[in-house]
């Protein structure tokens, strides 16, 4: 949801770049598994895991320039230094890099191994994120999967059944939330939501159209999903920019997000009760990010609290602008911009609940979900 900094590189610097990005692409297009352990993975959210949607409508919420990419290679459209969660997670599952739905390359086999629908600046709310223009809301990305399932899946396998079957033994991913919060509920003077629900009642709205919302992507087919929670968001840099002092983290919101996940894990087990041959999991990433921000050290970092690339007090005023030059010990840093984390983080993130061994997960791992 932020715009970045610009690097401001030779022609011959290319080339470095370029090598990387191909050994890169390489080694996560193989991934750590002789065969993947998923058909797919579909992909819904925000710019947590957007990979490029955003490129290709008319929005602010952009994150296609240098410095974003900086450490992938290039500017992808991903808002961080280098990959998202799901990049590393695909890893995990043995799939290679997961293409954007908007992208005029993701047409028949290709797609294959799944697409990612998220978009920077949606919400669970259709009118969430609306001040920067365009975005695809959790309703308009499940509105894109219908049409993958109804036009672009079909033609690629031989019955109904098949396709069925597919569908089923794929996992699903859902990170969606914080914008109704950073982008809605806590920006009073863009939206009324604040004025009209509390703390409590506005988690309730928001997990009475989720709930109705996976009801829907489990008609199309989807059936092991993985419900990712939202972070501590007084942690992040744009909100911490807000307050006076520092104290910390700002508790009224960490206390918001609190209600939300809270309910979130309620979800879980009401839909794996009610809708037969489902499998939801809930990712915890609140605890393990807060820890991080809380006692960085233990997890290798020295900035818990500013981003590596932004503006005003702890970088998080003003987003990460082109031209403008982000710190350089890049992994020592918990965020990258007033808002994301950076991809050291995102790989310990994965590592939680990707990894065979994964403990950040709710009733199972999801690499336990993705065998199943």
């Amino acid at each position: 949801m932020e715009m970045e900094k610009v690097c401001v590189r030779g022609h011959a610097a290319f080339f470095p770049l370029l090598s990387i990005l191909l050994v890169k692409l390489s080694l996560l297009a193989h991934g750590q598994a002789t065969a993947p352990l998923t058909p797919a993975m579909f992909i819904f959210g925000d710019s947590l895991i957007d990979n490029g949607n955003n490129n290709y409508i008319p929005t602010m919420a952009r994150a296609n320039y240098f410095p974003y990419g900086i450490d992938f290679g290039l500017p992808t459209g991903r808002f961080c230094n280098g990959l998202t969660v799901v990049d590393y997670g695909a890893h995990h599952l043995g799939l290679p890099l997961i293409p954007p739905f908007l992208s005029p390359l993701s047409k028949g086999t290709k797609i294959l191994r799944g697409l990612n629908y998220a978009s920077a600046a949606a919400g669970i709310l259709d009118e969430t994120g609306q001040h920067y223009g365009a975005r695809t809301s959790f309703n308009g990305q499940i509105s894109q999967f219908a049409i993958t399932t109804s036009q672009q899946l079909p033609p690629l396998f031989g019955t109904p059944g098949e396709l069925t079957n597919y569908l089923a033994k794929s996992v699903f991913l859902i990170n969606i939330g914080s914008n109704d919060y950073i982008n809605n509920y806590l920006l009073p003077r863009r939206y009324i939501s604040s004025h009209v629900y509390s703390g409590e009642a506005y988690a309730d709205l928001l997990i009475n159209n989720l709930s109705n919302q996976l009801s829907k992507l489990y008609r199309l087919g989807a059936r092991k999903m993985v419900l990712v929670g939202i972070g501590p968001l007084g942690c992040i840099p744009s909100q911490l920019s807000m307050v006076s002092s520092n104290n910390g983290c700002v508790d009224r919101v960490n206390n918001l997000v609190t209600l939300f996940n809270s309910r979130l894990i309620q979800l879980t087990s009401t839909l794996n009760a009610s809708l037969p041959g489902s499998f939801f999991v809930y990712q915890n990433i609140y605890n393990i990010f807060s820890n991080m921000v809380r006692d960085p050290s233990k997890y290798g970092f020295t900035v818990p609290n500013s981003a590596c690339c932004g503006n005003g007090r702890y970088g998080g005023d003003l987003t990460c602008l082109p031209l403008e030059q982000p710190c350089k010990n890049r992994d020592q840093y918990v965020f990258w911009d007033s808002f994301h984390p950076t991809q050291a983080v995102n790989a310990m993130i994965a590592e939680s609940c990707y990894a065979k061994s994964g403990t950040e997960c709710y009733p199972i791992s999801i690499y336990q979900l993705a065998q199943l």
